[in-house]
């Protein structure tokens, strides 16, 4: 909690001081003649840029198991069940989180973890991984996934994407009222209309795709954090380095596109720059060089 509360903090400070630059610039005074103040422009962006992903956040473990047809696991019906589910209390234990829901689905080799909040959260497997894997491999993807629960990654990534959305909301209609002024400037009385929205809407793409580049790269630091969180909780990293290892060498199961981030692996984005997972090989190689 301390953690959300000192990030929303430092990010509506970042938005207050640049108002106050702003409008010391004199930007102020512009967007007041043409209908907008920046206060008002910074609340609109908290509000959008945060209310979409708090909301996926808060949505994200239930609508998971809707997504997945991931089966929570109430009573072990088999001694891999049982083993899962033991194997996940142990890991969660020695990282001093509650228990998280326990829960396999049908599709190619996969796992996730999700949910709001830290002590309440779930960790899934598919059965292909676990039809593909050795128990040893399987505990180590989940010594992963309980990693990622224990060090607040949903949460982080929720505000990460928040900051973002908010900075590209702000942002992008600062540069559209710039470009509708540019084109009306003979035009004293003109007001934002048709021009301002489509500068709008471009220049939110636009953004969108630089705030991307950001979060894809939060993602894949906190893929190299739970890896070595996973080596931590087994007391060794060769588990995890031949669970990477094999994974490298299957096609990763697809989850839905909103949580391709939260898999132990992911296919790779059209450009490195945008995929939510580090290569394989540089997993492994960060994991060899851990003391």
């Amino acid at each position: 909690m301390k953690r959300i509360v000192l990030f929303l903090a430092t990010n509506i400070a970042v938005m207050l001081v640049m108002t106050v630059i702003l409008s010391m610039l004199g930007v102020n005074h512009y967007l007041t003649a043409k209908g907008l103040t920046l206060g008002a422009l910074a609340v609109f962006s908290l509000v959008v840029g945060f209310t979409g992903s708090i909301f996926s956040l808060l949505i994200s473990k239930p609508m998971a198991k809707w997504s997945t047809g991931a089966r929570v696991i109430d009573n072990p019906a088999s001694s891999t069940e049982f083993w899962l589910v033991n194997t996940v209390k142990t890991l969660s234990q020695r990282a001093g989180i509650a228990m998280p829901e326990v829960a396999v689905y049908n599709g190619e080799p996969n796992a996730f973890a999700t949910g709001a909040f830290k002590n309440s959260a779930l960790v899934a497997v598919s059965t292909g991984l676990l039809e593909s894997m050795t128990k040893e491999e399987v505990e180590a993807v989940l010594g992963h996934e309980v990693a990622h629960i224990a060090n607040g990654d949903m949460v982080t990534m929720t505000l990460i994407q928040g900051v973002v959305n908010t900075f590209v909301v702000f942002l992008s209609r600062i540069a559209a009222y710039a470009v509708d002024s540019f084109l009306s400037k003979n035009d004293e009385n003109h007001t934002p209309g048709l021009g301002f929205h489509i500068a709008s809407f471009v220049f939110q793409i636009l953004f969108g795709i630089g705030a991307s580049l950001i979060v894809a790269w939060f993602s894949r630091q906190r893929e190299f954090r739970a890896d070595a969180g996973a080596a931590k909780l087994l007391g060794d990293r060769q588990p995890m380095i031949n669970a990477l290892a094999r994974l490298g060498g299957m096609a990763p199961g697809e989850l839905p596109q909103s949580m391709a981030a939260v898999g132990i692996s992911d296919k790779p984005g059209w450009a490195e720059l945008f995929s939510t997972h580090p290569p394989m090989a540089q997993r492994i190689a960060a994991l060899q060089q851990l003391k």
